[in-house]
């Protein structure tokens, strides 16, 4: 593993000419140079240039040339890749979806060129050997294990070799041959992988401690596992970002907030009524007030006006439904004329088909030919008979339409194109004047509200005090009327019992006599035939029995009986509610508890009933004033009482 701060101390050296060395390395066989046989300058790059090319090999190290092409690392590799939006996370762990393509295929063998740096010299090794063995690849690695070092190589002849991979951040080399490199990028791993098997010479000596095999791996470090984790993350963090933006792409856009009412916002919905393109959402907002109950007396007029801005609307939505059939009107008339330029064209290619099968002309084709024009011959048939069917189909349905409106229409009825233009102008010429005549009485109706509003402000607390002076006073002259009345109801009851009373006493007047003289004749026959006086007292007796059955029967006749079961029905339910109510109860309480029996009982009838039966009932005035009332109370068992 490689400290983050092991790469502070590290000087990187520039890149220049190499030196030619003295000998080859192992990995080139038996090819040898011998210093003593070059006569050339080691610092001209042609002279360099010229022996490589003699020697069958490309020289490289040249200042400018890359060390790797990038056809072996990631091609057109993009480090902002992780960056971009909408790719799913991949995981570098699984086989093939890294972000390192996998390495060439072992069957072609991959041709290494030397290596010249300024310190040392990186030969190949043969190609005939297997290619150096690699663990498997840690998540997010940027930090490789070189071993194989030579003794004598320092840090900065391990940078000058491997910056040219890509920027090195740490190199932590150990006392041992061998060292852990983090570089910058992911990407450059691979380039310092292809270095995996060179033997690196110092120089151009040839100690043991000068030379070395290198092997490079892959190294875990936790720096590039944390980074690895940290990119992942944001990978994640962005799919979802992506994910939510997309589903909000996709859900339906929620309705619009209906704004709350008020004369500004009334004013503008009344012009946005007026526009066709905005109609449909004034018309929404214009329903929400009307729930919400926006409506009152002082906004009444207002709504008005937006009603009947949606009333005209209605028109609008007339004259482009008719403008939308004429159009389908003329798309069908169009159809029906090219369907039977269709059916005409098919009519002439069956005709030439049929001609063709006649005998003078069928005689000259082959079988073949006679058998591929008898199948073009049915085709052709069976296309022409559905067009002929569709076309009679439109044909029926022209004049079901045509009879349907003739029944509907009587001759007398019809009207001509331009009579129902007129009759069209005419009634549009009337709505319009009737709409202008809704906006006059709107106005009105707007001025008079405004009128009463201003007189109601103007009104001062005398004039409300005023008000409620009368509005008491005609309260209790209301009351005094009621009073005096029923009043006057009583006289009349009294005067009416007063009349029968004396007629009652005029004719038991009248009964007295004839009973004394029917007495007189009687003692006068008691003398004569001188009978004893107990007999004259039974027949005195008799005579007041007689006098005081005539008074019951007179009674009775005043009181005129009961007409029917149910008024017997009535006073006894009557008798029982005024029993317990000792104090009496007025007609009003009796006839509510009377209409719960009987919904159909007036308050009239029972008083009636009541005034019928002055034994059982008699009527009291309680109270003094206005608060004087009348009730009913029972007195049958005064009566007997008395009796």
């Amino acid at each position: 593993m490689v400290d983050a701060g092991g790469g502070e101390n590290i000087t990187q050296l520039p890149q220049e000419l190499p030196q030619m060395m003295a000998a080859a390395a192992d990995g080139l066989g038996s090819i040898a140079i011998d210093t003593t046989q070059l006569n050339m300058s080691v610092t001209d790059p042609t002279a360099w240039a010229t022996a490589m090319n003699n020697l069958g090999m490309v020289p490289v190290g040249l200042p400018g040339q890359q060390l790797v092409s990038d056809s072996i690392c990631v091609p057109g590799f993009d480090p902002s890749l992780n960056m971009m939006t909408g790719i799913t996370p991949i995981n570098p762990m699984i086989p093939g979806l890294g972000l390192v393509p996998p390495p060439p295929p072992t069957e072609v063998a991959v041709v290494k060129e030397i290596i010249h740096c300024k310190s040392c010299t990186l030969f190949p090794q043969n190609p005939n050997l297997p290619p150096p063995s690699t663990r498997e690849r840690p998540p997010g690695c940027k930090t490789v294990f070189v071993g194989g070092l030579p003794e004598n190589a320092t840090e900065e002849i391990i940078q000058e070799v491997f910056e040219q991979c890509g920027d090195i951040t740490a190199i932590r080399k150990s006392k041992k041959n061998f060292c852990h490199i983090r570089f910058a990028e992911e990407f450059m791993v691979d380039k310092a992988i292809y270095l995996s098997g060179y033997r690196m010479r110092l120089g151009s000596s040839t100690d043991k401690k000068d030379s070395g095999r290198l092997h490079v791996d892959f190294a875990q470090a936790r720096d590039d596992f944390y980074e690895w984790e940290c990119k992942q993350r944001m990978r994640a963090r962005e799919e979802r970002h992506r994910r939510k933006l997309e589903e909000d792409r996709l859900r339906p856009p929620s309705p619009p907030a209906i704004m709350h009412y008020s004369e500004h916002e009334a004013a503008l919905l009344a012009e946005k009524l007026k526009d066709d393109s905005k109609f449909s959402e004034a018309i929404t907002v214009l329903l929400s007030w009307i729930e919400r109950g926006e409506v009152n007396r002082r906004s009444a007029n207002q709504f008005y006006s937006m009603v009947q801005s949606a009333n005209s609307h209605v028109r609008r939505l007339m004259n482009e439904k008719a403008t939308h059939e004429q159009e389908m009107e003329e798309a069908k008339e169009n159809f029906k004329n090219a369907l039977t330029g269709i059916l005409t064209q098919f009519e002439q290619i069956v005709a030439v088909f049929n001609a063709s099968t006649r005998q003078k002309a069928w005689d000259h084709f082959s079988k073949a030919q006679r058998k591929n024009i008898d199948i073009w011959r049915k085709h052709s048939e069976e296309l022409r008979n559905a067009q002929s069917e569709q076309l009679m189909g439109i044909r029926r349905e022209e004049e079901m339409e045509m009879s349907d409106d003739e029944n509907c229409d009587s001759p007398t009825k019809k009207i001509r194109v331009d009579e129902s233009a007129l009759a069209a102008q005419a009634y549009a010429l009337k709505e319009e004047n009737d709409s202008l005549r809704w906006q006059l009485d709107a106005y009105r109706n707007e001025v008079e509200l405004l009128k009463q509003e201003k007189e109601q402000l103007f009104r001062t607390e005398e004039n409300l005090t005023k008000d409620q002076q009368l509005q008491f006073l005609q309260q209790t002259m209301q009351g005094m009327q009621q009073q005096l009345l029923t009043i006057q109801e009583e006289l009349n009851n009294k005067k009416s019992e007063l009349e029968q009373a004396k007629e009652e006493q005029s004719h038991t007047q009248a009964l007295l006599k004839v009973l004394q003289e029917q007495l007189k004749g009687t003692k006068e026959l008691v003398e004569t035939n001188g009978h004893s006086h107990e007999d004259s007292n039974e027949i005195n007796v008799l005579t007041v029995a007689l006098v005081n059955q005539d008074r019951e029967n007179n009674i009775e006749k005043r009181s005129q009986g009961l007409k029917s079961e149910k008024e017997a029905l009535l006073i006894g339910i009557i008798s029982t509610f005024l029993h317990v109510h000792p104090f009496g109860a007025n007609i009003e309480y009796l006839w509510s508890y009377m209409q719960q029996l009987d919904s159909k009982i007036s308050a009239n009838e029972i008083e009636m009933l009541l005034m019928r039966l002055p034994r059982m009932f008699k009527q009291e005035f309680t109270g003094v004033g206005a608060t004087l009332e009348k009730r009913w109370k029972l007195c049958a068992f005064e009566g007997i009482k008395t009796t």
